[in-house]
């Protein structure tokens, strides 16, 4: 394989991969939203904080890199905003 063709797989990975997180958020989204619809429902708050630290700690133990902890808070912190921005609220 050349320097080309090994380039232009590469750039194809990456956008299959692009495509596949947007497609990941949002279905987290749908997800999220159902799950606050019903929370809405039963009068339960829905922001809940040891949730959100529990998340953390499952995704840095399954965390394999190269993404660094700091990388993955910070992945972390925009996701839960997005979430928040997307859908509407706290």
């Amino acid at each position: 394989m050349t320097a080309e063709e090994r380039l232009a797989e590469l750039r194809r990975r990456v956008g299959e991969n692009d495509r596949a997180i947007v497609e990941a958020v949002n279905l987290r989204l749908r997800l999220v939203g159902e799950l606050w619809r019903l929370k809405d429902e039963h009068g339960t708050a829905r922001l809940d904080e040891d949730r959100e630290r529990r998340l953390r700690e499952e995704l840095r133990a399954s965390n394999d890199g190269p993404l660094s902890d700091d990388g993955l808070d910070r992945l972390v912190d925009e996701l839960l905003a997005l979430t928040k921005r997307e859908l509407g609220g706290a």
